[in-house]
């Protein structure tokens, strides 16, 4: 790279973005910024094209870390844009993709969140939804991709067409249920052993699994179970047509 090639991309790089390029192959560019939110502030974010990745941190800030990759060259990056509106207390990250097709990009997101925030809301169209180690976690969307939690705990709500859900929560809230849907998938929860849920499960082909101990309330169907898991609690709601769903025992890391 030439003087003149090196002075632009610190320019870029030092405007939080850097492209990316070699012949013949995608082009990429780097979104990377930093906001200030305190613990109980509100996290959003709304993708398109792209698997979107969150976790939990200490520090009272966010980091947001985005790489655009587009097949048609630098001119299709220039179409897509994201938008950050950060506030006192809440910070949305959204992607706009122009109103016509043929834009062939995507938008991979690591995100840094405070522990403690508020993850009002995740979503992507293409792609998997993964959150690790957040307090509050609440909406969590996809529709072609699986939708990953661990380390977590929140009211949930959890959905995607196709794709599978696993989770690892190490706390039910008592304030709400909890929510988990899938059309084309199946269902892993890892709960601690002493967890209180009244559980509503629901397959319509795919059969239920359950390594925590489970009081059945009424008759067991083969396409839904009602049961008590210790002594009954938070609502936990889980729905999917083709897949099974298993609740296990959330096992203890080193």
């Amino acid at each position: 790279m030439g003087t003149s090639g090196r002075i632009a991309a610190s320019l870029l790089v030092a405007t939080g973005m850097a492209i990316l390029a070699a012949p013949g192959f995608a082009v990429d560019e780097v979104f990377q910024q930093t906001y200030p939110l305190p613990e109980g502030g509100a996290f959003q974010l709304q993708n398109v094209n792209g698997s979107v990745q969150v976790s939990g941190w200490e520090r009272d800030e966010v980091e947001v870390y985005a790489l655009k990759s587009a097949l048609q060259g630098h001119r299709d990056l220039q179409r897509v844009n994201i938008e950050v509106q950060a506030r006192s207390d809440s910070v949305t990250v959204q992607t706009h993709y122009p109103s016509d097709e043929g834009v062939e990009v995507s938008v991979e997101y690591h995100i840094r969140v405070p522990r403690h925030v508020e993850l009002r809301r995740v979503a992507t169209v293409n792609g998997t939804v993964r959150v690790f180690g957040v307090e509050a976690v609440g909406e969590l969307r996809s529709v072609n991709g699986n939708i990953e939690v661990f380390d977590s705990a929140g009211r949930l709500s959890a959905r995607t067409t196709n794709g599978n859900v696993r989770m690892e929560l190490h706390r039910l809230d008592t304030g709400g249920p909890l929510t988990v849907e899938t059309v084309n998938g199946s269902v892993v929860i890892a709960l601690p052993l002493d967890t209180d849920a009244e559980l509503d499960l629901r397959s319509l082909n795919g059969d239920f699994r359950s390594e925590l101990p489970l009081t059945l309330q009424g008759s067991l169907g083969p396409r839904k179970v009602r049961g008590r898991l210790g002594l009954g609690g938070s609502p936990l709601r889980i729905r999917t047509v083709n897949g099974g769903i298993r609740v296990v025992t959330m096992r203890p890391t080193v």
